[in-house]
C-alpha cells in the first residue's frame, strides 16, 4: 500500500524518537508497549431521513492500534499507529468526524474514506522538567488534545501543548494546526482545516473542595488560499471557500462533575461562552453561470453559547440529571470538538447532543433528561432523552449526523439529476427528539503509565453498546422518514 509523504514523515519521526531513547531495552522489559484491539459493529439506517437511495450502514470492522511509550528522566515519547479493515465504511473511532464516514464527491479522490487504511494516530515527545510539579508536561507532536466537556477540544492534532495539573490549579496552553490526516485514504485535509492555526489557553481553580471555576479562550487564524469558482469548471468539495479570524472566551463552573469517580450527592456544571470574529467567504457563480459582481464577501460574527446541567446521586449506583444547552444563530464551535463527555456520571463518554443526531452548538437549543447506573467496576449504563430546537427558525443549523437531501428529478423518467442539502422549513423550529442508550461491561482495569491518560482513556477490556434513535421534527418537513437510528457495538481488548 502506497503511503503519502505525510504518513511516511510521521512514521519516520516516530521510529527516530523511539530509537533515540537510551533506555529502549529497559522499556521493552517493562512492557511499555502494547496493542489495542477493537472490533466495532455498526448499524445505521436513514442518515438521509429517506430522502436518497441507500443511506444505510451495516458492517463490522477490526481496528488494531499498536503503541509504544518510553521515559528517560524528564523526557518521554509516545507513538500509536492504526490499521483498520472493515466490511463497510464504518466508524471504529469516536473521534472520527461524522462526515468523514460519507464519501465526499471530489474530482481526484484524495479524500475518499475507504474500508481499509493505515494511519498514525499520535507521535509526540514530552518534557516534564519545566516545574517541580508532577502534573506538568510540555508535549510536541501529533497528540490527543482534550478538555472535560469535549466542546472545545477532543481530537488528535499536531500541537505544542503545555499542561499543568495540580490539586488546586489546572491549566493548559498551546498552539495547534492540522497538516495531514496521516491516513492512507484521506490524503487531503478538509477545507475547514487547511491553513487553520489554533491558539488556546484555559485555567481552573478549586476554590472549595470539589468546586472549580475557570476561564478559557481560543483563537483561530485561517489564512488559507480561497478557491474561486470558474464558469464552466466543476467545483470540488475540497475547494476552500472561507477563511478568517474567530475568537472565543468562556467562563466555567463545576463540581468536578465530569469525574465519574466523585461521590458527590449533587453535581453541577455550567459554562457561558462569547464568540466574535470576521470571515471572508467566496461567492457562488450567478444562476446563469457567470461570475458574480463581487468575488467574495466579508461577514462579522458575534455569538454566544451556554451549557448547564445538574446530576443527583440517588444512591451509590443510581443517578438522574437534567441539562440545557443553547447557542445563538451565529455561534459556531472551533472545529476541534467531539462533544463527548462523562456528563451522565459514568466512565462511558456519551455524545452531549445525541448519538444519532450529533448536533453542534450552532443555532440550536437542547433539553436533556438522563438516568445512569454503575455497579462497582463491572457495569455502567446511561439512558438519555434529548429534545432539539432551532433558535432562529429561519437560519440553518451546524453540520451533524443527519444528511438529508433535496433531489432534482427528471419530470419524464423520475431519475435523480442532482441532489443538494435539504433546506429546513422556514419558521419551523422543532428539529426533533432522540433516545440514547449506552451500556458497558468491563472485564479488567489494567494499568498504564500516567502520561498516557489522554491517549488511552478506557480500561483494558470492555464490551459497549452505543445507540440512538432520532425522530425528526417539523423543521425537516413532511417528506422525510419518521425515524433514523445509529448503533454501535464495541469490543475492546488491550494486550
Amino acid at each position: 500500500m502506497k503511503l503519502n509523504p505525510f504518513v511516511k514523515a510521521g512514521i519516520g519521526l516516530t521510529f527516530a524518537l523511539m530509537w533515540s531513547c537510551p533506555t529502549l531495552a529497559a522499556l521493552t522489559e517493562a512492557k511499555n508497549f502494547g496493542l489495542e484491539v477493537k472490533i466495532t459493529g455498526q448499524s445505521e439506517d436513514d442518515r438521509d431521513l429517506g430522502t436518497a437511495p441507500g443511506g444505510d450502514v451495516n458492517g463490522i470492522g477490526l481496528d488494531l492500534r499498536p503503541w509504544i511509550y518510553g521515559e528517560s528522566g524528564a523526557w518521554s515519547a509516545y507513538a500509536m499507529g492504526q490499521a483498520v479493515t472493515s466490511t463497510d465504511i464504518i466508524e471504529t473511532d469516536t473521534l472520527q468526524e461524522s462526515d468523514e464516514s460519507a464519501n465526499q464527491t471530489t474530482d481526484n479522490g484524495d479524500r475518499k474514506t475507504k474500508k481499509n487504511y493505515l494511519a498514525m494516530r499520535e507521535f509526540w515527545v514530552g518534557y516534564s522538567g519545566l516545574t517541580p510539579y508532577p502534573g506538568e508536561m510540555l508535549k510536541l507532536g501529533r497528540q490527543r488534545l482534550r478538555n472535560d466537556d469535549g466542546q472545545w477540544r477532543d481530537t488528535n492534532i499536531e500541537a505544542l501543548n503545555w499542561t499543568f495539573d495540580t490539586t488546586l490549579l489546572r491549566a493548559n496552553a498551546g498552539v495547534a494546526e492540522r497538516f495531514s490526516e496521516y491516513r492512507t485514504d484521506l490524503k487531503e485535509l478538509s477545507p475547514q482545516d487547511k491553513d487553520r492555526l489554533h491558539v488556546y489557553a484555559d485555567a481552573a481553580y478549586q476554590w472549595s473542595p470539589g468546586n472549580w471555576v475557570g476561564v478559557r479562550g481560543h483563537h483561530t487564524h485561517d489564512d488559507g488560499k480561497l478557491d474561486y469558482p470558474e464558469p464552466g469548471v466543476a467545483s470540488d468539495s475540497l475547494d476552500k471557500k472561507q477563511n478568517g479570524d474567530i475568537s472565543w472566551l468562556g467562563l466555567t463552573a463545576d463540581s468536578d462533575a465530569y469525574n465519574w469517580r466523585n461521590t458527590n450527592t449533587v453535581n453541577y456544571w455550567g459554562s457561558i461562552t462569547g464568540m466574535r470574529g470576521d470571515t471572508d467567504t467566496v461567492n457562488a457563480l450567478n444562476a446563469d453561470g457567470t461570475r458574480p459582481t463581487e468575488a467574495r464577501r466579508g461577514d462579522d460574527l458575534n455569538g454566544w453559547a451556554t451549557d448547564l446541567g445538574v446530576r443527583l446521586r440517588l444512591d451509590p449506583q443510581w443517578q438522574v440529571g437534567a441539562a440545557y444547552a443553547r447557542a445563538s444563530a451565529e455561534y459556531q464551535q472551533n472545529g476541534l470538538e467531539s462533544n463527548r463527555s462523562n456528563y451522565t456520571g459514568t466512565r462511558s463518554r456519551v455524545h452531549r447532543f445525541g448519538e444519532a443526531f450529533r448536533g453542534e452548538m450552532n443555532n440550536m437549543q437542547t433539553a436533556t433528561l438522563f438516568g445512569s447506573w454503575m455497579l462497582n467496576d463491572e457495569y455502567d449504563a446511561s439512558l438519555i432523552y434529548h429534545k432539539f430546537w432551532r433558535v432562529d427558525g429561519n437560519k440553518p443549523v451546524g453540520s451533524n449526523g443527519i444528511n438529508a437531501v433535496e433531489n432534482n428529478t427528471d419530470d419524464g423518467t423520475g431519475a435523480i439529476l442532482s441532489s443538494t442539502s435539504l433546506p429546513l422549513e422556514d419558521g419551523k423550529k422543532d428539529l426533533g427528539q432522540e433516545m440514547d442508550l449506552v451500556v458497558t461491561k468491563y472485564f479488567k482495569q489494567g494499568l498504564l503509565p500516567a502520561a498516557l491518560s489522554q491517549s488511552i482513556d478506557e480500561p483494558s477490556a470492555l464490551v459497549r453498546l452505543r445507540g440512538g434513535v432520532f425522530k425528526p421534527g417539523d423543521a425537516y418537513g413532511k417528506q422525510v422518514d419518521s425515524y433514523m437510528h445509529r448503533a454501535f457495538i464495541d469490543v475492546i481488548w488491550r494486550f
